[in-house]
């Protein structure tokens, strides 16, 4: 089989962090319905939301680490099966606890969907090729925020809010059809021969040390850092504009998919750029940390946000944030793939995951007291901060951007080269 089926395997890896990222946002848009007929309270639904955030900062680590061993092809498409098979599950539910159980599922699932879409991109795409792929890769997510409002009112409008979960779930089914269909074995070899010096029998690195290198620390605290600014687009904007700029739920509907259309574009650019460098003889340290750098330059922008009196220009500097993190996140992940290569690039994707969700839900109550108590301009503030904090981190604790080397060591096994 010819290797263009990479290119194939990419737009699926592609539609799988889409569906992702739809799976996930369905429930935001039909709770109204849902706790009118199921009788369930806010405070269920802050633990249904819990009970999902604590499976899938779980499982972006244990998800990660298995992928590791298993490999992209089995372990994203067990992800996918198991989080497609969670949503249509919400169709069928009757309380609350069926609720709760099957979003603790959904989150078992989409826990290894970005861990599993760089393995997958690793294994499939050289160096001079990686930084553009992780971008169509990870840039279906924000594909996914944008279809997700219209595509659920509109199912729930012609066949109920039952389907809007059952649907996209039997999308997730035929895609693990058309993921495990062709065989990918020989394909990848062929791929495979393109990197130099490959080991022939990979190894998996002890957790312990990896947790012990430095680098895997700087990569983890950044996440940890900056997932929640993300978050703080993604869940609390639609309030922000509601509240502080008097904008009706409809028109906050025709303007909030700005911002992630142009996450989804600049996921793409991002890598593009990046690889483009590399092409004209850069250094992968060089090109990854230009384009970061560019990205967190581009973040001081959000303190302006709360002070430009039109909502129009608001929107557009909102999108400029999103079009920074963009840029950002794909460069940030494929230098995870740059360094770690085959052997622990899920373990630590996941690892900086796993930070990245667990401070999520640590300050996301800060953040709904800051909004409460004072208002929104500390917030955009602090967003404005972040990135650029974060690019300190990575030029001080990881001052080259290369593949690290891995030897064995007795009876501790394969470690890290410091």
């Amino acid at each position: 089989m010819s290797p263009k089926i990479r290119w194939y395997i990419l737009i699926l890896v592609f539609i799988a962090t889409g569906l992702n990222f739809l799976d996930r946002q369905v429930l935001s848009m039909t709770i109204i319905k849902i706790q009118e007929e199921l009788q369930i309270s806010d405070v269920e639904y802050g633990w249904v939301n819990t009970g999902f955030l604590i499976s899938y900062a779980l499982m972006f680590t244990v998800g990660g680490r298995l992928i590791d061993k298993v490999g992209g092809k089995l372990g994203l498409g067990l992800s996918v099966g198991i989080w497609s098979i969670a949503s249509a599950l919400h169709g069928v539910m009757s309380n609350f606890y069926h609720l709760l159980g099957f979003r603790f599922l959904l989150g078992m699932g989409e826990g290894g969907c970005f861990p599993g879409a760089a393995k997958t991109v690793y294994e499939w795409f050289d160096k001079k090729e990686r930084a553009l792929a992780n971008g169509v890769a990870i840039g279906g997510a924000a594909i996914g925020a944008v279809v997700a409002p219209p595509l659920t009112i509109v199912i729930s409008g012609q066949y109920g809010w039952r389907w809007a979960f059952i649907i996209p779930g039997i999308v997730g089914v035929v895609w693990v059809i058309a993921w495990f269909a062709p065989s990918w074995k020989k394909s990848l070899h062929a791929v495979s021969q393109r990197e130099t010096k490959r080991e022939a029998s990979p190894f998996q690195v002890p957790l312990l040390q990896l947790l012990k290198n430095r680098t895997v620390l700087a990569f983890i605290l950044i996440r940890f850092l900056l997932d929640p600014v993300f978050y703080f687009l993604m869940f609390w904007v639609p309030k922000y504009l509601n509240q502080e700029r008097d904008l009706s739920f409809e028109r906050i509907g025709e303007l909030f998919w700005i911002p992630f259309l142009a996450l989804g574009l600049s996921n793409i650019m991002g890598g593009w750029f990046s690889d483009k460098l590399v092409s004209r003889n850069l250094t992968i340290n060089a090109a990854r940390k230009w384009v970061m750098g560019f990205a967190a330059a581009l973040t001081l922008v959000a303190p302006f946000i709360s002070t430009v009196s039109s909502v129009e220009v608001a929107i557009l500097l909102m999108s400029l944030m999103m079009l920074a993190h963009g840029f950002w996140i794909t460069n940030y992940i494929t230098a995870i793939t740059d360094i770690f290569g085959k052997y622990a690039t899920s373990t630590v994707v996941g690892l900086s995951g796993t930070a990245g969700a667990v401070s999520g839900m640590i300050l996301n109550p800060v953040i709904g007291w800051v909004a409460q108590n004072h208002s929104y301009g500390p917030l955009w503030l602090v967003a404005g901060i972040m990135y650029p904090l974060a690019f300190v981190i990575l030029l001080v604790f990881v001052p080259k951007i290369t593949s690290m080397e891995f030897a064995a060591n007795g009876k501790m096994g394969h470690v890290l080269n410091e």
